[in-house]
């Protein structure tokens, strides 16, 4: 797999000397001026070109909700409405070479630390929008709408989507006159949340001109072999979020539960709390204790283990955190880069939480419309949350001041493989 930014790429950086510090309208300007003749480089025709730096700056400049109307009056008027709503519906510009230059963009700013896979809940009152159906919220419990995955260009400072993949219940896959109405692609076929998890970022290391970054998987899965198979089988180092009763097998001879068959991962964590340290995490005020240790999924260990052989290994390493030195873990992990120290693969974890926190964060994340397309078809849901991702990467960006390109600093992050 090659995955790396060619020197002759068409990205180009914007001339930060322009950047006037506290001007901020002026800096999303100009950010987005220099963001806007990369993105729509790929549209064959100029008035596509047009209509996708209208609606960026739509995005940025419009209050409250940001449909199509509201962002049609501020750059122009309810004669630019119809225009617009057929830029995203129906038009033939492809959002992929769109997402692909926004993350190669961001890459010659700063070069990502981890790609970040984040769930996104999208509330729908009604149910005509492509792929609305009843599910559970990890914040919310029970909800009706819209759910999919986006893929964060991530660092300790600055985290923007690059990426999204929106998931589709059978009650849309399996009904073509709802498929025919959402102009569904033939390709699109049933998965599971976690697939769609994990495709999304899988797919974009494959064939975009990105660097190789380890992934943090931040949604809990619960098919972990199948999951963390996919990824040791495209070479990429990933960690993910587990709940304490998944199921799983003690891959350390040395240590307790090796003879205990399959168990709960929290009560294998329980087992080794004599090994726990404390470590310091990124973006965290004091010490958190965490212990790692190799395991393996059920079913997944070789027959000779079976027969008491205690040569065996566990191919994964799960990492527990605890926030206190009493009670059970706050957090397990599963990873396949099992020679990686624990505060290393906790570091990665923090990431996670920068683009939650960036989504929440005021002047991004809902603030320009990633949750608000009100339209009905697949393709107009891509497009509209494409841009919005760009908006978001102009409002992050302003947000930090527009500093200067930086050297990545790898900390013990470069250099993870899986196993």
């Amino acid at each position: 797999m090659t995955v790396t930014v060619s020197e002759g790429s068409a990205v180009r950086a914007p001339s930060w000397s322009a950047y006037r510090p506290g001007g901020l309208p002026d800096l999303r300007e100009s950010v987005a001026c220099g963001l806007g003749d990369v993105l729509f480089a790929s549209f064959a025709r100029r008035d596509q070109r047009r209509k996708g730096e209208q609606y960026l700056r739509g995005l940025l400049r419009t209050q409250g909700r940001k449909s199509i109307r509201n962002i049609a009056a501020q750059v122009g008027g309810s004669a630019t409405e119809q225009s617009l709503h057929h830029f995203i519906s129906s038009s033939t510009w492809d959002w992929r070479p769109v997402r692909e230059a926004l993350a190669g963009y961001l890459t010659e700013l700063t070069a990502p630390k981890a790609w970040v896979v984040h769930p996104l809940s999208i509330s729908k009152a009604g149910d005509q929008s492509v792929g609305v159906d009843y599910g559970v919220d990890p914040c919310n419990g029970v909800f009706r709408g819209q759910r999919a995955f986006g893929v964060w260009h991530a660092t300790e400072t600055f985290s923007t989507p690059v990426n999204w993949r929106l998931f589709l219940p059978d009650l849309w896959l399996g009904d073509e006159e709802r498929r025919r109405q959402a102009e569904i692609p033939e390709e699109m076929g049933r998965e599971s949340l976690e697939q769609c998890a994990a495709t999304a970022v899988l797919e974009m290391l494959g064939s975009w001109r990105v660097p190789a970054r380890p992934v943090v998987l931040n949604t809990h899965i619960n098919r972990i072999a199948a999951t963390m198979g996919r990824f040791t089988a495209a070479g990429v180092p990933v960690i993910a979020r587990i709940r304490g009763t998944a199921q799983l097998m003690m891959g350390d001879p040395a240590l307790p539960g090796y003879d205990g068959g399959v168990m709960e991962a929290q009560r294998i964590l329980a087992g080794v709390r004599g090994l726990r340290r404390p470590v310091r995490a990124a973006g965290q005020d004091g010490d958190t204790l965490a212990a790692a240790v190799r395991v393996a999924c059920a079913g997944e260990l070789p027959t000779h283990r079976r027969a008491g052989a205690s040569d065996a290994v566990g191919g994964l390493t799960l990492v527990g955190e605890w926030r206190g030195a009493q009670g059970p873990p706050t957090a397990l992990w599963v990873t396949n880069a099992t020679s990686a120290p624990a505060e290393v693969l906790l570091r990665l974890t923090r990431l996670g939480g920068r683009a939650c926190q960036d989504f929440a964060g005021a002047g991004a994340g809902e603030d320009v419309g990633l949750k608000d397309f009100e339209g009905r078809s697949f393709r107009g849901w891509h497009r509209h949350i494409t841009l919005a991702s760009a908006a978001h990467a102009v409002a992050a960006l302003a947000g930090t001041g527009a500093a200067a390109p930086t050297a990545w600093e790898p900390r013990g992050l470069d250099g993870l493989r899986a196993t």
